[in-house]
């Protein structure tokens, strides 16, 4: 069974902001595979979803960004999920807004939400998608920053961005993940 994991903060607050990106991803795919995230269990709200013949989950943790890996591992252990079946999909500074980066290992890079999830998994090897929502100008404190909404003609990007990243999921429930990472890249 695979793990589609996206990185956000639960409530109305958070939404459409940069910090959010991954919850709006699995939005998408929730609407594309008709698969409300009804279950709310392991400190997050998830879906199991038959595809294929196969099955595989979509979930939001719902402890905040800084713990996300608490839900995490919890419904890994749950459900006897291996590291290479887990994707997680979060925002990153370090990356231009709208570009986007699979990669199938790695450091935190200061990102909160993946150290938490290496803490609770035991590894820096699981699928990612990075997504790029750039560096704040002007002085804004990166807190701030993640936790603005995109400016209009930002959020008109990233709907692209968003539907594309959902596209990269899509095809992972196929196919290995370096063919994905080949494809998306």
């Amino acid at each position: 069974m695979k793990l589609i994991v996206g990185l956000g903060n639960p409530g109305p607050r958070f939404d459409k902001t940069r910090h959010n990106i991954g919850f709006e991803i699995i939005d998408e795919l929730e609407k594309r595979f008709q698969a409300p995230l009804n279950q709310a269990k392991f400190n997050g709200l998830y879906s199991i979803v038959h595809y294929n013949g196969e099955k595989f989950i979509l979930l939001k943790p719902m402890t905040y960004m800084n713990l996300s890996g608490e839900s995490i591992g919890a419904i890994m252990n749950f459900y006897d999920i291996s590291q290479k079946d887990l994707l997680v999909i979060y925002d990153d500074l370090d990356l231009p807004v709208g570009k986007i980066r699979l990669r199938q290992k790695g450091s935190a890079g200061g990102h909160n939400g993946i150290k938490s999830t290496i803490a609770h998994t035991g590894s820096q090897e699981f699928n990612r998608i990075r997504v790029g929502i750039d560096r704040p100008k002007n002085g804004m404190s990166v807190p701030d920053y993640v936790l603005a909404r995109f400016s209009p003609d930002e959020w008109s990007s990233m709907q692209e961005v968003i539907s594309t990243c959902a596209d990269a999921c899509e095809t992972w429930l196929t196919k290995p993940f370096l063919e994905v990472m080949n494809q998306f890249n």
